[in-house]
C-alpha cells in the first residue's frame, strides 16, 4: 500500500481491484459481503495512513476511470470520483469557474475532498458540493445532496453510511480566469512555501481544535523538528508529520502520540488526528 498512498507507507493489502464502471463497483460491493471480505475504498490516498503489516481487506481503487469532468451547465461541473482535485480546479479555471480556488495544491481525488469537506485558506467543499453520486452498502445506485450530505469540519455522511462516492456535483460562479489565475497562483505559491511538499506526507495530521491551530500548538510545545525512527514534525510546519527517512506506520503513530500528550499536558487541549489509519 505504500505505492498507493502519499505518506509512502503501508504493506501489502489482501487483494486490490480497479473497478472501470459503477455497475463493477456494484458487483464488488455484493461479492465482498456475501463472501464477508472487508471493503476499503480509496481515490489517491492522500489522508491515508496504513499498517505496516498492511490490510486485511480487499482495497477498491477508484483511478482515472473515475476522473471524467464535465459541464453540467454554465455554473455546475460533474467530477467523477477518481479526479484528481488539482485537474478539476484547472478545469473550472478553463471555463472561468471560481469556487475551487481554496483546493488548487491539495493532493487528494474528489471523491475523499466530498468524504471529509476538504478544505483550506477559508473554503471547503461544503461551499461548493451540490450533490454526490453513490454505490451503496448493498451494491445500489443513489445520491445525497444539500443537508443530506452532513457535510462539517473535515466530515461527511459518507464517514457513517458506508456508500462509496462514485461522483460529484459542483455549483460554481462566473468570474474573470485572470482573476481565478491569480487566486491559485497566491494559494499554490502560500502551500510551496508553507509546506513541507518535498516529503511524503497526508498533509495536516490533526484536525483544528476550536479557536487554535494545531500546528502552532505544537511548535509552542518544542517539538519543530522531533522525530521517532523516518518520521519527523516537520521544521516547515509543525501540522505536518513527514516521512522524512523510511518511515513506518508505528514511527508515525508514536510521533503523533507524543505530539498530542505534549499538547495536552502543557496547554490542556486535545489534539484529534485527521489521517484515517487503517489495517
Amino acid at each position: 500500500m505504500s505505492k498507493h498512498t502519499t505518506f509512502k507507507i503501508g504493506g501489502a493489502a489482501r487483494l486490490v481491484v480497479y473497478p472501470e464502471s459503477e455497475k463493477q463497483i456494484a458487483d464488488i460491493v455484493k461479492t465482498a459481503k456475501k463472501s464477508g471480505v472487508r471493503l476499503l475504498t480509496i481515490g489517491n490516498g492522500s489522508n491515508l495512513l496504513v499498517a505496516d503489516e498492511g490490510i486485511d481487506a480487499c482495497v477498491m481503487i477508484l483511478d482515472e476511470h473515475f476522473s471524467d469532468i464535465k459541464l453540467i451547465d454554465d455554473e455546475t461541473i460533474y467530477a467523477g470520483a477518481g479526479t484528481l482535485l488539482i485537474k478539476l480546479c484547472r478545469f473550472a479555471y478553463e471555463n472561468s469557474l471560481s469556487g475551487l480556488e481554496f483546493a488548487y495544491g491539495i493532493p487528494g481525488s474528489c471523491g475523499g475532498g466530498a468524504f471529509m469537506n476538504a478544505g483550506a485558506y477559508g473554503g471547503e467543499m461544503k461551499d461548493v458540493l451540490l450533490k454526490c453520486s453513490h454505490i451503496d452498502e448493498y451494491g445500489n445506485k443513489g445520491f445525497l445532496e444539500g443537508d443530506a450530505l452532513k457535510l462539517s469540519y473535515r466530515h461527511s455522511a459518507y464517514y457513517d453510511n458506508h456508500c462509496i462516492i462514485t461522483g460529484l456535483y459542483l455549483k460554481l460562479k462566473k468570474e474573470d480566469k485572470k482573476k481565478i489565475k491569480e487566486k491559485m497562483d497566491e494559494l499554490l505559491s502560500r502551500r510551496k512555501e508553507k509546506q513541507p511538499l518535498e516529503y511524503p506526507s497526508a498533509g495536516s495530521t490533526f484536525k483544528r481544535p476550536e479557536g487554535y491551530f494545531a500546528g502552532a500548538l505544537i511548535q509552542e510545545c518544542g517539538l519543530r523538528g522531533k522525530s521517532v525512527g523516518g518520521a519527523q514534525v516537520s521544521e516547515k510546519h509543525c501540522g505536518f508529520v513527514i516521512n522524512k527517512n523510511g518511515a513506518s506506520c508505528r514511527d508515525v503513530l508514536d510521533l503523533c502520540k507524543i505530539c498530542s500528550d505534549t499538547v495536552l499536558e502543557k496547554k490542556g487541549i486535545k489534539l484529534e488526528m485527521e489521517i484515517r489509519v487503517t489495517k
